[in-house]
């Protein structure tokens, strides 16, 4: 998301907000969206978008405390709906430009660096997942590299890290998840998970440090 200016709440000159991170963008919509659950704000942004106006003239119209008021338009300028200036001896909020022109969709559907291809890769690894482990034992293995290394990463935690295992106890552990241990022992080896010398083996750690890539 791109640098965000905004005014600051004395109406002085305008400051450089830091970049946002999508985490911290979706807090941002939370806010704004939160500011926008109540009658009274409601109200006031649709006589602002009118025209600008004073705490003392919403006020009035609405007939309520000037502190209340105060209130209202400070949680709103938070969530970046207002800005204000100083107009003579009052306090003027307008609308935002940034914000006033989009729909709804445009709130809510922001643009997410990275995260619509995170959520797709986690969904299809649990879709691999599903389709060829049940009750924790492996049906069959993949033939498809790309799901096949899904699966031997899923398989590889059945190991400890830091420990090391003779073939005989790597053996036992895989014939519980699938008969056939010596492909599964193998891929294990060549998807860079596991390493073996003389006879043991061991979990490289991290998972996948020296994956060969995928087709």
């Amino acid at each position: 998301m791109s640098t965000v200016t905004g005014a600051s709440p004395a109406g002085g000159p305008r400051i450089k907000q830091p970049e946002r991170s999508p985490e911290q963008d979706l807090e941002a919509r939370a806010d704004l969206f939160k500011a926008l659950g109540h009658l009274a704000r409601l109200l006031i942004l649709n006589l602002i978008r009118a025209r600008p106006r004073h705490v003392e003239e919403l006020a009035i119209i609405m007939r309520l405390s000037p502190a209340t008021i105060s209130h209202h338009l400070s949680k709103l300028s938070a969530a970046g709906l207002l800005r204000s200036e100083r107009n003579q001896y009052y306090q003027t909020y307008s609308l935002t430009g940034d914000l006033s022109g989009r729909t709804l969709g445009e709130l809510i559907l922001m643009p997410q660096p990275g995260l619509a291809a995170q959520v797709e890769e986690d969904a299809y690894r649990r879709e691999v997942l599903a389709a060829f482990l049940r009750q924790g034992r492996l049906v069959r293995i993949p033939a498809q590299l790309k799901k096949r290394q899904i699966i031997f990463e899923k398989l590889v935690q059945e190991f400890e890290p830091g420990r090391t295992y003779t073939e005989r106890e790597v053996n036992q552990i895989l014939v519980d998840l699938n008969d056939d241990v010596a492909t599964l022992r193998g891929g294990l080896i060549d998807y860079g998970l596991m390493q073996r010398d003389g006879g043991l083996y061991w979990r490289v750690s991290p998972p996948g440090a020296a994956l060969p890539p995928v087709a």
